[in-house]
């Protein structure tokens, strides 16, 4: 049996150094810090004054050609942790074969590591037997007298199992703590008659658990001896020991002759919990080598988002802390955002105190009201002069409404409210106070000067109250682009009664005189009674509205202004529906009332014909109703654009009267046009024509010109007026219907 002897260290030498340990060194900056690819951490070094005291000291060893290898004393070593104090090394294999003449000859090693600052982790090591027939010992009969086997036996290859470990060819078993010396030897009274043939040797060594994973190749093989030329790694804790004299921590930091080895401010001492001595760490919040001056460096914990969810880290010296948003506070005990219960009861008592004050009903309402005024844009459409008016006139039937009412009206302007859409906005049905229901009119955009006057405009048409015109119940100015409030008017538009879908209503001729009629008294009341004057703008059929009783309402101002009072005043943008559009304001840009004159002179060509005022799918010559109009009667041939039914059935002389009269309103001259009170007037008589055929008119009558006369008009100055477009709608109607079956 061949036994052999592994040195850590310098034998005497080294015992020595660990006995009489210098004052704590400091390497420099020369120390070589690396050595096959192994990094040396202080206190171990390489070279003279590299390393704490002997015991650390690191050997550089060229191992092949150019190939160096890290080696402490006779052990080469695999790595070095600071934080767990420990270090790995390759550990001899021992072991028991037959040799060619067929005798056991066995090489076991020792090892002692006595009076150094290193011992056999009890943690990280196991002593590991390889074997079919084997039982090995390990012992340390230096210090602690332990001594511990374990037998591994097997019959033959097939019983073994790879990564078992429990005495079927190979078995382990645990080491006490403290353990710095151990030797190990076979026991030769086994009998290995039966297994030489298929297992030729048994092993035995200490070494690191997490290392070993048992192969049955290992029992009919040399493969577990030739890894790493018969060597495994084992773990070995290392302290800050003097020899037999070690001082534990509280001594250390207690000593005065300068041994002290945490030299870094932020680290401090622990004991060892493999022998005597003691280990530096860093302080919690800090990283880095607690050996060297400024060795432990802060750690920035908010890397790896130590706070709890949505919270907000800041790094600090040697820790961190947690931010929350408002509402939620730190607790530095448990690390958490708590609720912030002061600022939730003051939010609780501040809604309770606001509900307590919303009780009093409307003269707080009031009063609220009156602060939204101040409100920019409130004051930039002239809210401050409407409200002050309102005021000093308490009978003006006229409510400024608030953006919240409207938006609860129209349930925040659902699409299902929508009921009309036009050039100058969106229309949506709502019901306010109760069961008003209301048409709401989100305008599409307004310029400066609109804006600067609108207030004033709209206490202007508040005054405004007339059958045959839409009435203006209120506006909120509280938006970028102010909204109009009108009564809802239920039965569509006379468009849809000329040019709708539903065949199966036919509307009487009468009937639709009878709404242009009032259509006309409706824009005659704007022209002249109005103060100032109101000049539409948009006249057409789509904005005269049908109430239940199909009585008219002329409706949508988006495009009115008041009548101009100077030059700067006139409208510089087109404004109108194409079909309608005066061809005077389209070569002056000045809108009057002769505009809306002649577009309602289209108006009594849709009653007249049928027709829509535009045909942009026909013909180029025809696709304006009012240029075949004008060729027709210049040709004197009015026949060939009337429908065959109104030739059959209404009077000759009602039929000339009505075209004679959308003649003089489409002249090219708006000088030459009637007035909106002479129109009316004249539906006056040509509806007593259509109601009593057998009239005859005075041919005197016919002929001249349309004379001004008394109006039928009726109206008030109390209340407000205005309208809605609902062009491009197919809305209900009760009853919905076409005059013309196509």
């Amino acid at each position: 049996m061949e036994v052999r002897f592994l040195q850590l260290g310098l034998g005497l030498l080294l015992v020595l150094a660990a006995q009489h340990a210098p004052v704590v060194a400091v390497p420099t900056p020369e120390c070589q810090r690396q050595c096959g690819g192994v990094d040396i951490q202080y206190p171990f070094g390489i070279g003279d004054n590299c390393s704490l005291s002997a015991g650390f000291n690191v050997s550089c060893q060229e191992v092949q050609r150019g190939v160096y290898k890290p080696f402490l004393g006779a052990l080469e070593l695999l790595n070095i942790s600071l934080v767990g104090g420990t270090i790995r090394v390759l550990n001899p294999i021992s072991t028991d074969c037959y040799n060619q003449s067929g005798s056991m000859e066995s090489t076991t090693w020792w090892f002692n590591a006595s009076g150094t600052p290193f011992r056999f982790s009890d943690v990280h090591n196991k002593f590991t037997i390889i074997g079919c027939s084997t039982l090995a010992y390990i012992y340390d009969s230096t210090g602690k007298g332990y001594q511990s086997g374990c037998v591994s036996t097997c019959q033959n290859l097939t019983d073994l199992t790879n990564g078992t470990c429990s005495g079927m060819g190979c078995c382990q078993t645990e080491i006490p703590k403290g353990m710095g010396y151990y030797n190990v030897f076979f026991d030769s009274n086994f009998n290995t008659s039966q297994i030489w043939n298929f297992s030729r040797c048994s092993y035995a060594v200490l070494m690191e658990a997490e290392a070993f994973n048992f192969s049955t190749a290992y029992i009919s093989t040399t493969e577990f001896n030739d890894t790493n030329s018969g060597r495994v790694p084992v773990v070995m804790d290392w302290a800050i020991r003097n020899g037999t004299m070690s001082l534990s921590c509280d001594e250390a930091k207690l000593n005065k002759n300068g041994t002290y080895a945490c030299l870094s401010s932020n680290s401090g001492c622990v004991d060892s919990r493999n022998g005597p001595g003691y280990l530096c760490n860093c302080s919690e919040g800090y990283q880095g080598n607690p050996y060297l001056q400024d060795g432990c460096q802060d750690v920035n914990e908010c890397n790896s988002s130590p706070c709890p969810s949505r919270g907000v880290c800041h790094n600090t010296e040697g820790g961190y802390k947690c931010s929350w948003r408002a509402g939620r506070k730190l607790s530095n005990q448990s690390n958490t955002c708590n609720p912030d219960t002061g600022l939730i009861i003051g939010v609780t008592v501040g809604f309770l105190v606001l509900v307590i004050f919303s009780s009093f009903g409307y003269m707080i309402l009031q009063k609220r009201k009156l602060n939204q005024v101040k409100q920019e844009h409130f004051r930039e459409h002239g809210g401050m002069i409407l409200f002050e008016r309102m005021r000093s006139e308490k009978g003006l039937s006229f409510s400024v409404f608030s953006e919240a009412e409207l938006i609860q009206a129209t349930n925040n302007y659902d699409k299902s409210r929508i009921i009309g859409k036009g050039g100058h906005g969106t229309v949506y049905k709502g019901v306010v106070k109760g069961n008003m229901t209301i048409a709401i009119k989100r305008c599409a955009l307004i310029d400066e000067r609109q804006k600067k006057e609108f207030g004033q405009e709209m206490l202007i048409l508040s005054r405004i109250n007339h059958k045959n015109i839409v009435k203006l119940v209120g506006c909120c100015l509280e938006v970028e682009v102010p909204m109009l409030v009108y009564e809802f008017i239920p039965n569509g538009t006379l468009f849809e009664l000329i040019h709708g879908k539903n065949q199966a209503l036919q509307i009487s001729f009468s009937t639709l005189l009878r709404i242009a009629h009032e259509a006309a008294e409706g824009l005659h009341f704007l022209h002249s009674y109005a103060s100032p004057p109101i000049i539409h703008g948009d006249v057409k059929t789509a904005n005269i509205l049908l109430d239940e009783n199909y009585m008219a309402k002329v409706s949508d101002f988006g495009a009115s202004i008041l009548a101009p009072s100077d030059k700067e005043q006139y409208v510089t943008m087109v404004q109108g529906t194409c079909g309608y559009l005066d061809p005077e304001y389209m070569l002056t840009c000045q809108l009057t009332e002769k505009s809306d004159v002649f577009s309602f002179g289209v108006i009594l060509l849709e009653v007249l014909t049928g027709q829509e005022p535009l045909k942009l799918d026909g013909p180029e010559m025809q696709r304006s109703l009012s240029c075949n109009f004008l060729s027709a009667m210049k040709e004197n041939n009015l026949d060939s654009i009337l429908p065959s039914h109104v030739k059959g059935q209404e009077s000759n002389e009602l039929i000339r009267g009505l075209a004679e009269l959308a003649r003089q309103c489409l002249d090219m001259r708006g000088i030459n046009r009637p007035s909106m009170k002479e129109i009316a007037d004249e539906l006056g008589r040509l509806r007593k024509l259509s109601l009593h055929p057998w009239v005859r008119l005075d041919v005197e009558m016919e002929t001249q010109s349309l004379l001004g006369g008394a109006s039928t008009a009726s109206f008030e100055t109390e209340g407000a007026t205005s309208g809605y477009t609902q062009e491009g709608e197919n809305l209900p109607m009760n009853p919905g219907s076409s005059y013309y079956a196509r």
